[in-house]
């Protein structure tokens, strides 16, 4: 498929054909669902933890004679049913990452791609730079783009000028090209493709 290039002035630099092995491919929404779970649930910290019985600092002898006092048989005042004793069957400290075999998330990525490209949200740009790293500048830049949400992907060095400046951005991202993934695709609204980033792609997924 042709799509055209166009310059951050809002100009138009040529046309570049991308391949159909990746960028047209029919979308298939259980595999970016698959990929997107896998990378959620790698970055939880997973720090959740509460007091189990065992880990309460608190007396463990018999709270009263096990017979004669009309009263239930309770033992040690550690006991989850007790105020101040452990939690029964809480939360623990653990990771909650799973796998998903390699060939499955590269598979995710592309159909992420074909599915920006097929819903008009892919837009190829001939470079990705900024000459006063002022962020008021790109940001009048940008919304006369229409690119109010959006997500930049430059090659394998970014612009320094342009990543510093759209940092503070609302609704906007600046990653290189080794830094692309499902999760941050699908989130916003505009992929945004350097010609070089379209380039490694191209030659990554070879």
């Amino acid at each position: 498929m042709d799509i055209k290039i166009t310059t951050l002035s809002g100009g138009e630099a040529g046309s570049v054909t991308l391949a159909d092995e990746i960028f047209g491919l029919e979308p298939r929404e259980d595999i970016l669902q698959r990929v997107v779970r896998w990378q959620l649930a790698k970055r939880q910290q997973g720090t959740h933890q509460s007091l189990g019985r065992a880990e309460i600092a608190r007396t463990g002898a018999k709270l009263y004679k096990q017979k004669g006092t009309g009263r239930a048989r309770h033992g040690s005042a550690r006991a989850p049913q007790f105020r101040g004793g452990g939690k029964a069957h809480g939360p623990v400290s653990r990771s909650h990452a799973h796998d998903l075999p390699k060939k499955l998330r590269a598979l995710g990525l592309k159909h992420a791609l074909s599915a920006k490209a097929k819903s008009g949200g892919l837009i190829v740009v001939d470079n990705i730079a900024s000459t006063d790293g002022k962020t008021k500048a790109v940001a009048t830049q940008l919304a006369g783009l229409g690119w109010t949400n959006a997500l930049i992907i430059g090659g394998a060095e970014l612009d320094v000028n342009f990543s510093r400046s759209a940092r503070n951005l609302p609704n906007i991202d600046v990653l290189p090209v080794q830094g692309i993934n499902v999760y941050d695709i699908l989130r916003r609204q505009t992929l945004v493709l350097s010609k070089a980033a379209v380039e490694a792609l191209e030659e990554r997924f070879k």
